[in-house]
């Protein structure tokens, strides 16, 4: 399993919501670009950058720090936020992110998506955000009543990169991941999964890794608290 460190991006900072919640946010760097340096250094092969600002917002925001954190980082860089529509995934391309993640846009306009999916093979990524279960869009503003294996099942036959699970319930917690949730999805649509929130020890980490179909992890706070470094996460990961 991948450890894919986390910058969330609000007023050109690196920050962390509780459980996606806006009016709860914790500045962690001032200079993501740093941050992203740094986290290469470590030995990350994979980074996952969100324009926070451009999911509320419904376009993108952040473009030119996510160009920035790009050319800084290098090849593995996987970016969303705001992402409504094939042009905006195109300029996360434009800004040399090598995957997009498509999550409202993929529930709204599925055709759209399709199309996107076969001019970029193995670029995409479907950001299935779950609370109860049930997919939250418009930067988790929004539930809708699709299940997260049902938004999943939509795409299985596109070239995807994966798909990410989110319990936003866990969202900026350390208080754990939904491993069940996360490898339950993974069996039921046989789909390569990257698990997201609640990763607050290493221990989660190799939870995570005994479950096939979950081949990466994101993880931002407990990197950011020192919980543990970016090295210790990477050997975790990969299990006994």
């Amino acid at each position: 399993m991948i450890v894919v460190p986390a910058i969330d991006l609000l007023g050109g900072k690196a920050v962390r919501l509780h459980k996606g919640r806006y009016d709860e946010v914790t500045v962690f760097d001032d200079d993501p670009v740093a941050r992203a340096k740094a986290f290469r250094a470590a030995g990350a092969e994979r980074l996952h950058v969100v324009d926070l600002e451009g999911a509320k917002a419904g376009q993108c925001v952040q473009i030119a720090t996510v160009r920035a954190i790009a050319a800084a980082f290098g090849p593995g860089v996987q970016a969303g936020g705001g992402v409504r529509s094939v042009e905006a995934a195109e300029s996360y391309f434009a800004a040399g992110a090598e995957r997009v993640v498509l999550g409202t846009f993929a529930l709204n306009e599925p055709a759209l998506v399709r199309g996107l999916c076969e001019n970029h093979p193995g670029r995409v990524i479907i950001a299935v955000d779950a609370k109860d279960g049930l997919v939250a869009t418009s930067g988790w503003t929004e539930v809708s009543a699709v299940t997260a294996t049902e938004l999943a099942l939509r795409f299985r036959d596109l070239a995807l990169f994966g798909v990410l699970y989110t319990d936003i319930a866990r969202d900026g917690t350390r208080s754990g991941p939904n491993v069940e949730a996360t490898a339950k999805l993974a069996r039921d649509t046989g789909m390569s999964v990257i698990a997201s929130g609640g990763v607050g020890t290493l221990g989660d980490l190799r939870a995570l890794s005994q479950h096939p179909g979950i081949d990466a992890a994101i993880v931002g706070r407990a990197i950011y608290d020192k919980i543990f470094s970016v090295e210790d996460a990477i050997a975790a990961a990969r299990g006994p």
